[in-house]
């Protein structure tokens, strides 16, 4: 081989060498820096007695840990969840997200070809029809409150006809203008959608806030990073049980203990602002360390959504 043969080789290894070894690193475990400890108590509340929170799953897709935040093995298979959480309230239940919907089917064709090509999922009953068949009065609901619009979290909102849809002006902008990654949700021509601002005061680290009932039971704080509009839901039950909907802020609970970012090319797909998700991560990650008592559900996480009883 002579030596123009060399540098051409070595060349061709160099140009396809190097970004093929950025790119596994961008998987490698890599946790983000410790946040600053997060200091005060625990914002008051006063949930009413009858509250209650059951979880109403509708699906699920087979991915790995390593697909969903660095330094997770691809060997570790793990199904994510596609749910729904009911939240009773005497005012009103709010469902946090849909999860899977009547037209599932349909709804994944509506994905981009590359997403369809890499993702399996599999339907269970949809929340509506578990609701109806428990002879539960549609009228109590108040509204379906989205962590976000993406397809998986919207798909069950036309079997819920009249019920409108909480979202912050941020994320109704994302569902009118968010290309591919609303198709679904822009296609619910006759969804009637509420937008809420955040006019409470600083939550848990986070500087602004809506609190639903005025009670400290169903607290929104905006979360945007994963989409424009995303936010965290807090729950407080009675007995002080206090939860946090963590939606598509991480994937799975790893996200938030090992303060794991999602690898390079996942949000470069998948979010709208990494480094708006990295500071809501480490706000999470914050905390958690100062207050364990919290569970914390990832909108995809079936070992959290586990510790909620079932509809």
């Amino acid at each position: 081989m002579n030596r123009r043969t060399r540098g051409r080789w070595l060349f061709l290894a160099l140009a396809v060498g190097v970004p093929l070894a950025a790119l596994a690193n961008s998987f490698r475990a890599a946790p983000l820096p410790a946040p600053p400890e997060l200091v005060g108590e625990l914002p008051p509340a006063s949930p009413p007695a009858e509250m209650a929170l059951v979880h109403l799953p509708t699906g699920l897709t087979r991915r790995s840990a390593g697909f969903a935040y660095r330094g997770g093995a691809f060997s570790d298979r793990r199904e994510f969840t596609m749910s729904a959480a009911l939240v009773r309230h005497p005012r009103g239940d709010v469902l946090i997200d849909t999860g899977f919907g009547r037209d599932i089917d349909a709804h994944f064709g509506q994905m981009p070809l590359y997403f369809r090509a890499t993702t399996r999922y599999e339907a269970a009953t949809p929340a509506a029809q578990q609701l109806g068949a428990t002879g539960y009065a549609r009228a109590r609901l108040r509204g379906i409150l989205l962590t976000h619009a993406h397809w998986d979290h919207v798909s069950g909102v036309p079997d819920f006809p009249g019920t409108p849809v909480l979202v912050p002006a941020e994320e109704r902008a994302f569902i009118a203008e968010g290309g591919s990654l609303t198709a679904v949700a822009r296609e619910f021509a006759e969804v009637r959608y509420e937008e809420y601002r955040f006019d409470g005061g600083p939550y848990l680290g986070f500087p602004a806030s809506h609190d639903l009932y005025g009670d400290g039971a169903i607290v929104v704080v905006p979360a945007f990073g994963h989409t424009p509009g995303s936010v965290i839901v807090f729950v407080t039950l009675p007995g002080e049980r206090r939860y946090a909907f963590l939606g598509d802020l991480v994937w799975q609970l790893e996200g938030i203990t090992q303060r794991a970012e999602r690898a390079w090319p996942l949000r470069v797909l998948a979010d709208a602002d990494a480094e708006g998700v990295r500071e809501n991560l480490l706000r999470v990650a914050a905390i958690a360390a100062r207050f364990p008592e919290i569970v914390l559900v990832p909108a995809h996480d079936a070992r959290s959504f586990a510790s909620l009883p079932r509809l």
